[in-house]
């Protein structure tokens, strides 16, 4: 088959076209043809070596975390689908490769796609569907009325954990620039923040879920508009030593984390909120209620930009300029 992959870590590592083995279907396992993929920052941030320390990848890799297609064979073991089926799916981290033309993927990873999206809407949303559905309801157990600030409201994760939120019947708020203010309200946003203009920090109070989807300083204001008991969750600020219990970690790796994630522990605790950074888990299970929500009107897809497979790496670094307004997706087969 063929699969665009990368031979090493690196910033400047391009991806490759080459031709490698179909994988082998497991007993509990679905060989899927892949119709389309999509990208989003972990596949840079994987490339650039970003992650390594909490996850090893052996190269040659192919990149891609999210894709959907039919499926051609399927193990012995499997009980939910059949050749022919429509999936969409967010593999587990050991067994990416959304680009290229075939995937194995466990079928407790798999569910069967929204019977109203095409392809390449279905490959936009197991990572960040998920992503969001975690973040919002397992760990900060959100319920109709809180107040939940939504970062970056416009990127990838923004766009579906605003519609997710509102659904749900919260009161969503976000940040974004002037240009994207009447797009992010389109899809459910109730208060909006100009990034440009204001300081969240200055404007917002008695938050009950703070979603950090930039890390950094955003990390740390967070808790600054945080009510007493309310939950600040990152994606991309600071790990510590519960993810690396999740992850099964060494003691070495869950002192390092434990440091790394002390000041937002620590500031966690001062406004008396929780802090949890988390890395998503597949969930074949989860990808089969958002299709619902999804087949029922609640959330629609959202697509910056699709290109050619032929054009993955263009894809790549139209997403890492940061500017996307949704998902990067790339097309595998016509």
């Amino acid at each position: 088959m063929r699969a665009a992959l990368i031979s090493k870590y690196g910033k400047n590592e391009k991806l490759k076209f080459t031709n490698v083995d179909i994988p082998t279907c497991g007993d509990t396992d679905v060989l899927v043809e892949i119709h389309a993929a999509s990208l989003n920052p972990i596949d840079f941030k994987i490339r650039d070596g970003q992650v390594k320390f909490v996850r090893s990848y052996k190269f040659p890799l192919i990149l891609g975390h999210d894709i959907a297609g039919v499926v051609v064979d399927v193990g012995s073991k499997v009980t939910g689908f059949k050749k022919g089926d429509k999936v969409y799916s967010r593999p587990q981290n050991d067994r990416i490769g959304g680009l290229a033309q075939f995937i194995a993927v466990d079928e407790s990873e798999l569910a069967h796609i929204p019977k109203n999206l095409s392809f390449t809407e279905a490959a936009s949303i197991p990572l960040v569907g998920l992503t969001s559905w975690q973040a919002l309801f397992d760990v900060a157990g959100m319920k109709r009325g809180d107040r939940v600030f939504i970062q970056a409201g416009a990127g990838g994760i923004g766009t579906f954990a605003i519609q997710l939120a509102k659904n749900f019947g919260a009161y969503v708020i976000t940040t974004t620039s002037g240009r994207n203010t009447d797009f992010v309200r389109s899809l459910g946003a109730d208060e909006i923040i100009d990034y440009t203009k204001q300081n969240f920090e200055e404007v917002l109070k008695e938050v009950d879920i703070v979603f950090d989807t930039l890390g950094g300083e955003a990390l740390y204001k967070s808790f600054q508009v945080l009510r007493p008991g309310g939950h600040v969750v990152s994606i991309s600020g600071a790990p510590d030593q519960r993810l690396a219990d999740d992850m099964g970690l060494g003691f070495i790796k869950r002192e390092i984390l434990r440091l790394v994630g002390l000041k937002a522990n620590c500031m966690a605790a001062k406004t008396k909120g929780h802090y949890r950074f988390i890395f998503m888990k597949p969930s074949g299970d989860q990808l089969a209620k958002i299709a619902k929500l999804i087949e029922d009107g609640k959330i629609k897809p959202i697509i910056d930009k699709e290109f050619a497979f032929d054009d993955a790496q263009k894809a790549l670094d139209h997403l890492e300029l940061g500017r996307s307004r949704g998902k990067v997706v790339v097309k595998i087969r016509d």
